[in-house]
């Protein structure tokens, strides 16, 4: 069996409470999956429940409380900035708001250029090899000496997602990369990123809270929520047979193309909030707002395990849906 290019075990990411005063939040908490080489994972979850977190610690732009990274078989959860300098340019990431990732007072040719210089190619080399980045990316290369400002936002997040392939990533997080732009634009980021997965054998942690996008990118599915993954399976699996409540309260509310089947079905509503993650309730986190939740599910917190017995989709529930 071929090792993941990508290795999470038990992920903790907590951050100090206000003024040391009150509980540490812990935003991530105990996550764990894989990523193959070639892949899409998508990540999903309502705001808040630790999906941008976990992509920002598995870049190290935060270093992890406690837990594991391991890219291409190499842990690198606490290496030094020096250690890490050379796994840069494997592992990069494409931001949610194109214009505010990018640099207004940089041309592009410098905003693409920046990591290949800072890997010792020459100005020449790396201006020759912005240009063809633009090209990749559906942008004329004649427009390298424009400013961000310059640009729509969905031309933008062309900049950001070129800037990204500068050094040769294998593995792209995409943190809601599409969710800033309007619908039509959307589509045609998809098809790019889609694209240049087939052309250049990228993997993908494909964050986000549209699942109609996901669904359509992603080969697989995590669904997060404060801080855990509470399923996680292929995408056909996922979709058609959600096995958690809160996964099929969020599968309810994504809209049907078939106006009487979008009539006919059932609607699954989430009373309240999700609980602050400073103060997370005992048990399953989800039972304040589960509509099955029983005893057990207020005092014990449920595994991660494969659900049903033999299949592939794992379930953090104490009485997951039948297939």
């Amino acid at each position: 069996m071929t090792a993941p290019l990508l290795s999470v075990r038990e992920l903790t990411m907590s951050f100090p409470g206000r003024r040391g005063r009150s509980a540490p939040v812990r935003a991530v908490d105990g996550v764990s999956f894989e990523v193959a080489a070639g892949e899409t994972l998508g990540l999903v979850g309502e705001s808040g429940c630790g999906k941008s977190t976990t992509g920002r610690v598995i870049v190290r732009l935060l270093e992890p409380t406690a837990g594991t990274v391991a890219y291409d078989g190499r842990d690198i959860s606490h290496l030094r900035q020096r250690e890490l300098k050379p796994l840069r340019g494997a592992l990069q990431m494409v931001f949610q708001d194109p214009h505010s990732s990018l640099n207004p007072r940089q041309t592009v040719a410098r905003i693409i250029a920046d990591p290949l210089l800072v890997r010792g190619s020459s100005a020449a080399d790396a201006r020759r090899r912005a240009a063809e980045l633009m090209d990749l990316v559906g942008l004329i290369p004649e427009h390298l000496d424009r400013y961000p400002h310059e640009f729509s936002g969905g031309q933008a997040q062309r900049i950001g997602i070129a800037r990204s392939l500068a050094t040769g990533p294998r593995l792209i997080v995409a943190d809601e990369p599409v969710s800033a732009l309007d619908v039509s634009v959307q589509a045609q980021i998809v098809n790019l990123m889609e694209r240049l997965q087939r052309e250049l054998g990228l993997a993908y942690l494909f964050i986000a809270h549209d699942l109609s996008v996901v669904k359509r990118v992603c080969d697989r599915v995590a669904v997060m929520y404060l801080g855990r993954i509470v399923e996680i399976g292929d995408k056909r699996t996922v979709y058609d047979s959600p096995a958690h409540p809160y996964t099929r309260a969020l599968l309810s509310a994504v809209p049907l193309p078939d106006p009487a089947a979008e009539r006919a079905r059932e609607r699954i509503t989430l009373h309240g909030d999700p609980p602050s993650p400073a103060a997370p309730p005992p048990g399953c986190t989800f039972h304040p707002r589960c509509p099955k939740a029983q005893e057990i599910c207020r005092t014990e917190a449920p595994l991660l395990r494969i659900a049903p017995p033999g299949g592939t989709r794992e379930v953090a529930c104490h009485f997951p849906e039948a297939a």
